[in-house]
Formats: structure tokens, sequence, C-alpha cells
């Protein structure tokens, strides 16, 4: 393809990126009126979230059993671009779903949530297909050097997703006014708020998706590419990931079974509950390593997972993704769960409700996208005098962009404006610490994110709220830089080991039901210890890397 013909390929597949940061970040509003509205507890609240990612984990592991059984890769027989097409009408499917699970709800029908479940389940389906077709067709759109810069823009445009959605959401269910606490629960009760406005948004959804997947099936412009390398079989890897497939289920299946008439939990329940969600959360990281230490001493079956790098970067991804999510999932039950009767959050400051949480959820999402604008700048080639003014200019620029977004329902007040624009400034200092180098960058923003988690447990008022919120500033540019440095050195295996990666994504569906479920036992405050913890995990992986990448004299 040409340049021209390039550049137009990539606009369009700037839309599923969009997509996918739209309905993601959008769960943040979604949960605490589920939580509402179902009369459930954080830790079922937090099912949207393991529905979600749970199927970007199936869909990419399904993926790989059945190119197992074929011995050839699904996905490259398609094409990247008809992979694209059948996971956006996948997830049109599942968006139209939302419609006859949710005709007729009423206020605390916890059966509905489950269905509502089914189909957030089907629509990452949808979006597992597309992000395992869209990521290497953003690399195939040019040359692979700047590969990992074309997928900092698109990630981006997906950021911008993430920034929007909760606002529109929140709009779309409550309306533009900011209820009261009563004034909301009272409508609920009456059937004022109810799921008809979310049968329409996804009706719209829907729509979009399939508008989508015409675009692209019928756009000469874009080419169906496919990848150069063969298959690499990986028996003994699949068998692992079927058992470690079935032992999550396991574990979450008799969670659900708890809940089953238990209108209140003994503490004795609420225990076990929490012991199994550590099992299943242990049974990811212990697989991990154990098909590591295998490898080292018979490889064969084992493919990808011979690498130390890749095993490292498939925790890394699976903590990177579940902290990510779980700061933004369990934010808007740190805002508004009132502390006895003094019409204080768990924070101190004013307690809010359901239909006030958008602006700040889109403020923490709003920091992904800021580091990853950021993140960006290279791919126009700016000159180096350019470059480090730009990485000044842009984030406030794209903080200009959400205070923009968020003026449609609510107004930051000036002490906010500060307290953010502080904590940019902090980010742009990591930038220039950073200096580009990915594990340079790792450590930085890690370290920076453990403080921040830290500052947010130990303190109160604003100093806590912002400091939670920066955790989107400091997760913002990891994604790229785990993925570059988990597959350096692969070889043959790095198509397979990107699949792998895909599958860790399972970190979004397990970590927040695991901080919902400390949140339930303890407060949610302290449930924020779980956020430190991934970060950590995220400050040894960019040492341990190094190291391993060093001594294989892998350039990185």
């Amino acid at each position: 393809m040409n340049n021209q013909n390039n550049k137009s390929a990539l606009a369009t597949l700037c839309t599923v990126f969009f997509f996918w940061g739209f309905i993601a970040a959008s769960n943040s509003v979604f949960i605490p009126f589920c939580k509402t509205y179902f009369n459930i507890d954080q830790f079922q609240s937090q099912l949207v979230d393991f529905a979600f990612y749970g199927a970007y984990y199936i869909g990419a592991l399904l993926l790989f059993i059945v190119s197992s059984i074929l011995k050839r890769d699904i996905l490259n027989n398609w094409g990247y671009k008809n992979g694209i097409v059948y996971g956006l009408l996948l997830s049109a499917i599942g968006a139209f779903i939302m419609y006859p699970v949710t005709s007729g709800a009423e206020q605390g029908q916890t059966g509905v949530f489950y269905l509502v479940l089914i189909a957030f389940f089907i629509v990452a389906l949808g979006f597992s297909l597309q992000q395992t077709a869209a990521n290497p067709f953003a690399v195939a759109l040019g040359d692979p050097k700047t590969g990992s810069h074309r997928l900092n823009l698109t990630g981006g445009i997906n950021s911008f997703g993430t920034t929007i959605g909760p606002v529109v959401v929140s709009l779309v269910i409550f309306g533009s006014a900011s209820w009261s606490t009563d004034e909301l629960a009272q409508m609920i009760d009456n059937n004022v708020i109810t799921l008809v406005t979310v049968q329409h948004l996804y009706l719209g959804v829907g729509a979009l998706f399939l508008i989508a997947a015409a675009l692209f099936h019928f756009s000469k412009k874009l080419p169906a590419l496919k990848s150069e390398t063969a298959f690499e079989p990986a028996n003994k890897a699949r068998n692992l990931l079927i058992v470690l497939t079935f032992v999550v289920i396991g574990c979450f299946g008799y969670i659900f079974s708890t809940y089953s008439g238990t209108e209140n939990a003994t503490e004795h329940i609420e225990n076990i509950r929490l012991v199994l969600l550590f099992v299943a959360l242990l049974a990811v990281i212990l697989s991990v390593f154990f098909a590591n230490a295998s490898a080292r001493k018979n490889a064969k079956g084992w493919g990808a997972m011979k690498y130390p790098q890749l095993v490292l970067g498939m925790l890394a991804i699976f903590t990177y993704v579940g902290v990510e999510v779980t700061i933004g999932s369990n934010l808007g039950e740190l805002l508004k769960q009132s502390v006895g009767d003094t019409g204080l959050n768990a924070l101190g400051l004013p307690e809010l409700n359901d239909s006030q949480l958008g602006s700040y959820i889109s403020m923490y999402w709003g920091g992904l996208m800021i580091g990853r604008w950021v993140g960006a700048i290279t791919v126009f080639n700016p000159s180096k005098g350019l470059k480090k003014a730009l990485l000044i200019i842009v984030p406030y620029v794209a903080f200009g962009v959400i205070i923009l977004v968020n003026s449609i329902k609510f107004s930051f007040s000036p002490n906010e404006i500060i307290f953010f624009a502080i904590c940019i400034a902090v980010q742009i200092g990591g930038f220039f610490i950073a200096k580009d180098n990915p594990v340079q960058t790792l450590k930085v923003f890690s370290l920076l994110g453990i403080i921040a988690m830290l500052i947010g447990l130990f303190s109160s008022g604003n100093m806590a709220l912002f400091a939670f919120i920066s955790g989107g500033l400091f997760c913002s540019i990891m994604w790229p830089c785990i993925f570059t440095l988990s597959i350096a050195g692969l070889g043959k295996y790095t198509s397979q080991g990107s699949a792998f990666l895909i599958m860790m994504i399972l970190g979004g569906a397990i970590i927040p039901p695991v901080q919902g479920k400390l949140a339930d036992v303890f407060t949610i405050q302290s449930s924020y210890w779980m956020a430190v913890a991934c970060f950590a995990y995220l400050l040894f992986y960019a040492f341990r890397t190094k190291t391993v990448l060093d001594k294989q004299g892998v350039q990185y």
C-alpha cells in the first residue's frame, strides 16, 4: 500500500480502538449504578469486569485451542481485516441481546443482573477477536520499527473513548441533572430511572458496531493482511491454560452459588468467598511460573512459555490490566460510600451518588488518555527541541479536553483542577526521567503508582482522591513497554507470545472482584492495597526483565 492508503487504513482502524475504550470505561459508571439498582454487594458489582475482561481471555484461548487442533492459525487464515469484521458482528449481537434480557426489569431483580453479564460477555468476546487482529494490523500498516508508535496513536484514540464514555453513559442513564442521593434512590424505587435508557444506549452501540463492520468489509483501502509467521504448536501450554480456566471457573462458580438465597452472608461465608478469590488469583500466578519451570527442563510442547521474559510479561500484563481496571471500577464506591450519618464518603469528602460519579471516573480514564497522547508524539517525528516542548504542552492540552468534555454536565472546582494539574506535572517529570526507554519508563511509573496509592491509603480529602485518580496517569504508558519487552527475542514464537499476552487481559476479570470482596470484608479505602501490590510487581518486573534480556543479549 502507498503511504496515503496507510494513513486512511490507520484512521479506519482507530474506530475500533475508540469503541473498546468507550465501552470499557463506561463500565466504571455502570458498575455503581448496577450496585444500587440490583441491590448487590461490591464483589457482585465487579462481576461486570469479570464478564467483560474474562471474555478477552476466553476468546483468545478458544482461538489458540482451535488453531492447535487444526494446526494452523485461524486468524491468519481469515486475515486481520476479516477478523475485525467478525469481532464487530459478534459485539453487535451482544449489544442487541441487552434489550431482551433487560426488558421489563425492575429494581432489585438480581437475576436480571446475571443476564446483563452474559450480554457484556458477548460484547467483549467480539472485542477479544478485534483486539487480537487489530494490534498486529496496526503494526503491519507501515515500517515495523515504528509499529509501537502507531500502537501509541491508536491507544490515544482508545483513551479518548475512555474519557467521554463515562460522561455519555452518565448523561444517558441519569440525564443532565445531578440528583441528591435521596432523590436518586427515590427515582430508582419509583422506576423513574430504569434500564430502558441502557437498552436504548446498547441498541445505538450495536448499530454503530454494524456500521463499523460494513466500513471495514467494503473499504477497498483496507488490505486483508496476514502474518507471515507459521503457527507454532504448544500443546502443554494449551492444556495448562485449559486447567487454569476450569480452576478459575470453579472458584467463581462456587462463590456464585453462595449468593443463591443468601440475603445476609455470615462472616464465615464472606471469608470463604475471599479465600476462593485468592485461590483463583494464585492459580494464575503459579500456573505461569510452573510452565516456565517445566519448559526449562524440557521445552517441547511449551512453545513461547520457555522464554522467561514472556512469562514475566504475562504476569505483568495481568497485573497492569488488573490495576488499571480495578482503580477505576472501585472508584465509584469509594466516592459514594457514606461513613455513618456524617454525609461524608470514605475519603472524608461530601458523599456522591451514582449520577455524580461520571466526571471523576472520566478524569481517571482521562489520565490514561494524557499519557498515551504523549506516547504518540514520536509518531510525528518532531525535532528534539520540539519534542521536549510537546512533552509539556500535550498533557495540558489533553487535560483541557477532559475539562471540556465534562463541562457538558459538571465543572471541576479550581482546587480540583490544581490538584490534578500537579499530578500531571509529576507525570511529565516521569517522562523526562524515563527518556523513552521502556525499562526505565516502567521503573519510574511503577514507583510513582506505588507512591500515589500509599498517599491515597494514608491520607484523606482531595489529597487521597487525586492520589487514587492519578493512578490513570501512571498506568497510561505501560502497555506498549510491557508488550515490547515481553516479545523481545522470541523469534518464530513472537505471534504465539502475543496471543498469550492478550489472554492475560484476564487480570481485569480477576483483580477487580478480589478488591471488591476486600472492600466488603474490610473497607473500600483499605482495599486499595490491592493496587499497591500490582504496582509493586510491575516495579519488580522492570528490574527482572532487564536482567533476563541482558543475559540473553537481546536488544530492546
